[in-house]
């Protein structure tokens, strides 16, 4: 910025010769004789101290418009050849000719400071000096080059973190607001560049909003400058972080979502994933997640999605993650083909990230549907998470895990995703040093173990090909969690085993009944009154499914362990001839049994119905 042609010499030469040297005070013609030495060896010349310096201070400080302008265009020549972090020697002579009246002047002192400004070390300098006050003027010069420089001074000291808001309590948001409507696309670029340096900060976002900054940011949107576009669309993704911001935006800018739906086919790479990552702000609000359908914006993130550029798929990922978060967008989603692109992305492990915004939006999509939570198996989701879920990071594996608790609340997939093999990938995150990979694991073999509407042929052979292994298969699991501290893991347990009961495999239920390391476990919880600790991770959670063991955590949650518990005993005590016992099977009858309506046989039903709500809650969240 502030490109200063090199004129000094000459300026000097002629003035001398012909215009004011009679008029020069001594001082001033030795710190002409003096610099224009200086200049004619200036690549061995330090300006920035000693002598040097001291000749341009002393024309900065002279009385002498002429003078004043030399040594402002030295300075601005200087700088744009050489930056380094300066003093306060250095900064006062420019900023005092920041003040000069002159345009000259203030056009060449503006080019030198905004120079300086890409020093960390001035940016703080220059502020702390005053820096702020004579460029504000100079951004309301009615000369477009001074402007620009001063407006591009801004810009420089508005990245720093300890400037933001100084410049934006300093009265400079109003005319940068203004300064981003100018005709000069120079202007127009520094002053959009500025406005989107100033919204790293909740306090600064809403100066800049009260300064009428979004409508302006949002007309800019259809540029045609890439920068200005750029600069734009990504302030707009940084104000729209705050809730308060999108129902303005959604209130006062109709059209925002058209305009960044069309960004995202913008030739410029980066203008397209800052398109996307502002629409996947905006989708954090319902309003959003609907009007980027609307807009036809999933056709974009599909090809982003499937681009090899990681900055868009990830961007486009995070996007359809949000997107996917209405349950009237989920098959809308699907129908577009992201299911295989998102599939392929699990095994992306380029980057975490985009493996987490991949299995999540899966997750989202099975929420609500059992057409969809079909498709998604289908389509080889269970497959692919089988082979990776062991290999992945443990954010992933969390994701994973809670997918597969989604999707085994399907009565019609269990027996699938049981021959798929998908238990021996679970059980092992069952003992994850990740307490929400085992609760997330634990829900999902639960959930493959619990069926409404049981038949005499329903399969349960895949659970006792686990039960010994691998680590210590089902067996060692079910232990664990039954003598752990944690009551969430205790209720999983214990439910989990009185499904396995009711499903009337009689190796399983010989299993269980000969179990001396289940069986002990059991009859202490059954017993017991001390209210255990809750765990607030271990189950799954998404954008859908908020699974959780809330009521675990009051003394009804243990008595409901507890309950389970006795439940679990009277059968295994029991005369074991192989039939299910009224008192464990609940709402759930075996052919040829009939429903017990007594008090207890309702109340086994309704804490059935409790715990399985709390492992397969489909209400959609945030």
């Amino acid at each position: 910025m502030g490109v200063v042609s090199s004129c000094c010499d000459s300026c000097f030469h002629s003035r001398r010769s012909q215009q004011y040297e009679p008029l020069l005070l001594e001082n001033e013609r030795e710190a002409v004789a003096d610099l224009l030495q200086f200049l004619e060896n200036r690549t061995n010349t330090n300006f920035f101290t000693g002598d040097p310096l001291s000749a341009l201070t002393t024309l900065s400080f002279s009385d002498n418009v002429d003078l004043q302008r030399s040594a402002a265009l030295a300075f601005a020549e200087i700088t744009e050849k050489e930056v380094r972090p300066v003093g306060r020697d250095t900064l006062d002579p420019i900023l005092f000719l920041l003040s000069s009246h002159d345009t000259e002047v203030q056009r060449a002192a503006s080019a030198a400071l905004g120079n300086l400004a890409v020093n960390t070390d001035n940016k703080l300098l220059i502020v702390k000096l005053g820096g702020l006050e004579p460029l504000i003027r100079q951004m309301l010069s009615p000369n477009v080059e001074v402007q620009c420089n001063a407006v591009g001074c801004v810009t420089n000291l508005a990245t720093h973190d300890d400037n933001k808001t100084k410049i934006a309590r300093s009265g400079a948001l109003v005319p940068l607001t203004r300064l981003a409507r100018s005709k000069d696309m120079r202007v127009q670029r520094n002053a959009t560049g500025a406005l989107l340096n100033m919204t790293h900060s909740d306090e600064n976002r809403q100066q800049l909003v009260n300064a009428g900054a979004i409508p302006v940011l949002v007309s800019l949107l259809n540029s045609m400058d890439t920068d200005v576009q750029y600069y734009c669309t990504t302030a707009l993704s940084n104000i729209a972080v705050d809730g308060t911001n999108r129902k303005k935006l959604a209130q006062s800018e109709p059209k925002l979502v058209t305009s960044l739906v069309a960004l995202m086919d913008s030739p410029s790479l980066k203008v397209q994933c800052q398109a996307a990552l502002a629409l996947r702000n905006l989708a954090s609000d319902e309003k959003y997640q609907l009007e980027i359908v609307k807009a036809d914006g999933l056709t974009s993130l599909l090809r982003l999605l499937q681009s090899t550029y990681l900055p868009l798929i990830l961007s486009s990922a995070a996007c359809v993650r949000n997107v996917s978060i209405h349950p009237q967008n989920e098959s809308p989603i699907i129908e577009s083909g992201f299911l295989q692109p998102l599939i392929n992305l699990l095994s992306f492990k380029d980057n975490e990230e985009v493996q987490c915004h991949a299995i999540s939006t899966l997750r989202n999509l099975a929420a609500s549907s059992e057409k969809n939570k079909t498709a998604i198996v289908k389509a080889g989701a269970i497959q692919s998470i089988k082979e990776l879920v062991l290999e992945v990071p443990m954010n992933v594996q969390s994701e994973m895990t809670a997918c597969v608790a989604v999707l085994a609340l399907s009565d019609e997939l269990k027996g699938q995703l049981l021959e798929m093999g998908i238990c021996e990938a679970l059980i092992p995150l069952t003992n994850s040093p990740s307490s929400e990979v085992q609760g997330n694991s634990a829900a999902a073999l639960g959930n493959l173990s619990s069926k409404d509407g049981r038949t005499a042929s329903d399969d349960y052979s895949a659970f006792n090909d686990v039960w010994d292994k691998p680590d210590g298969g089902m067996h060692r699991y079910l232990y664990r969690f039954l003598s752990s501290t944690d009551a969430t893991f205790q209720h999983i347990a214990v439910w989990t085993i009185v499904q396995l009961l009711e499903s009337g495999d009689p190796q399983l239920i010989s299993n269980i009944r000969s179990s001396t390391l289940l069986n002990p476990s059991i009859r202490q919880l059954a017993s017991s009154r001390t209210p255990t600790p809750t765990s607030s991770v271990g189950t799954p959670r998404s954008h859908h499914s908020q699974h959780s063991y809330q009521d675990t955590d009051t003394g009804e949650g243990q008595g409901e362990i507890q309950l389970l518990a006795r439940r679990i005993l009277d059968f295994v005590d029991g005369e074991g001839d192989g039939a299910i016992p009224r008192s464990v099977s609940g709402s759930h009858m075996q052919p040829g049994s009939s429903l017990d309506e007594s008090s207890s046989g309702r109340e086994h039903e309704e804490l059935r119905r409790s715990v399985r709500e709390a492992f397969g809650s489909s209400s959609h969240g945030h």
